[in-house]
């Protein structure tokens, strides 16, 4: 079984990366960017915009595509993720919903935090790194 997921790839004025620690699986524990399943009628667009809200508090304008990767998830389940740039309009930033925390890292800090995996190797290939 296959499910889409997306994922927003923000940044700020100096350069750092916007990621949570999942506080539930999978991935509890780790940061990524934030994201999570798209839901029945919405675009992905829109579930950027959604899932940001719930995880961070912020607002965001959802731009291009970066990247597309699938990972496995529990019971044969595979999460197909739709990664977007986008960019902060408003709102303050605080942990919700799923995420235990919430922050601004540097790309060099990348390396002191359990990330999940593959998350730096997409990031580059990317571009974004």
């Amino acid at each position: 079984m296959r499910k889409r997921c997306v994922g927003g790839i923000v940044r700020d004025g100096d350069g750092r990366l916007l990621l949570v620690r999942r506080g539930r699986p999978p991935g509890e524990g780790q940061w990524s960017i934030p994201g999570g399943r798209v839901e029945p009628g919405e675009d992905d667009a829109a579930a950027v915009a959604r899932e940001l809200k719930e995880e961070t508090g912020l607002d965001v304008a959802v731009g291009a595509l970066a990247g597309t990767v699938e990972r496995a998830g529990p019971g044969g389940v595979t999460y197909e993720i739709h990664d977007y740039a986008a960019t902060v309009t408003g709102g303050t930033l605080r942990a919700g919903d799923d995420a235990a925390d919430a922050r601004w890292v540097r790309p060099d800090a990348l390396g002191d935090l359990p990330l999940t995996p593959g998350l730096v190797d997409a990031l580059r290939l990317w571009g974004v790194l």
